[in-house]
C-alpha cells in the first residue's frame, strides 16, 4: 500500500474521531438552546396576558365607577366573581414565567378543582336540589404515573360535571336572572370540554395546556366585564 493512500485513510479516521467527539457535545447544546426558547416563550406571553389584564382592570374599574348609580345592573354575586377572577388572573400570569415540566401538573390540578368549586357554588345557588358526587371517584388508586393521575382528576371532573347537569335541570329562575344561570351552564360544558381533551393530553402537552388554560382565564374574565357594561349601557 502506498504512503500517500495509508495518509489518506488516517485522515479519514481522524476526522471520523473528530466528529464523534463533536456530537456528545453538540446534543446538550441543542437541549439548552431548546430550554432557552421555552423560557422565552414563557417570559413574552406572561408579558403580553400581563398587559391585557392591567387593560381589564382599568376597564373593570370604570364599570364599577358606572354601577354606582345603577347598583341594580350586576348582583353583588356577579361583582364578587370578577374581583375574585381578576386576583386568580393575576396569580395564574405571575405563575406563568416559572411553570416547567416538573410543577405544571400540580399548578394545574389545583386550578382546575378550584374552578370546579368556584362553579359548583353558582350550581348551589341556583338549583332545587343538589346531589354530590361520590367522594371516592377519582381518589383511588396507587399508581404514581402521570396517565394514572391524569385519569383520576378527569374522573372527579366527569362526576361533577354530570351533578352539576342533573342539578341545573331543575332551577329556580324566580330567584335567579337568567343570564347568569345561562352562564353558569356554560361553565359547566366548558368544564366538560377541557375535561374530555385533558383525557386525551400527554405529559408532553404541558405547556401548551398551561397557556391555553390561561388565555382562556382570561378571555372569560373580559367577556364577564363587557356583559357588566353592557347592562349599565
Amino acid at each position: 500500500m502506498d504512503r500517500m493512500h495509508i495518509a489518506g485513510m488516517l485522515l479519514f479516521a481522524a476526522a471520523l474521531g473528530t466528529s464523534a467527539c463533536n456530537r456528545p457535545a453538540e446534543e446538550p447544546a441543542r437541549q439548552e438552546s431548546a430550554a432557552d426558547r421555552q423560557r422565552q416563550e414563557q417570559q413574552e406571553e406572561a408579558t403580553r396576558l400581563d398587559r391585557r389584564l392591567d387593560e381589564l382592570e382599568r376597564d373593570w374599574a370604570t364599570a364599577q365607577g358606572e354601577l354606582k348609580s345603577d347598583a341594580d345592573a350586576a348582583t353583588t354575586a356577579v361583582k364578587a366573581e370578577i374581583q375574585e377572577d381578576l386576583k386568580n388572573a393575576r396569580e395564574a400570569i405571575d405563575e406563568l414565567q416559572s411553570t416547567t415540566a416538573a410543577n405544571w401538573w400540580e399548578r394545574h390540578q389545583r386550578v382546575v378543582e378550584r374552578t370546579a368549586d368556584d362553579v359548583e357554588q353558582d350550581v348551589k345557588r341556583f338549583a332545587r336540589r343538589w346531589t354530590p358526587p361520590s367522594a371516592e371517584v377519582g381518589t383511588t388508586g396507587a399508581d404514581s404515573a402521570w396517565e394514572a393521575r391524569r385519569d383520576q382528576l378527569v374522573r372527579r371532573m366527569d362526576a361533577r360535571v354530570e351533578a352539576m347537569e342533573e342539578a341545573l335541570e331543575d332551577i329556580d329562575l324566580r330567584g335567579a336572572p337568567e343570564r347568569e344561570v345561562e352562564d353558569t351552564r356554560a361553565r359547566v360544558k366548558k368544564m366538560k370540554e377541557d375535561a374530555d381533551r385533558l383525557r386525551r393530553a400527554s405529559e408532553n402537552d404541558w405547556w401548551d395546556i398551561t397557556k391555553e388554560r390561561v388565555n382562556e382565564y382570561i378571555d372569560r374574565l373580559d367577556a364577564s366585564i363587557d356583559r357588566v357594561r353592557e347592562n349599565v349601557g
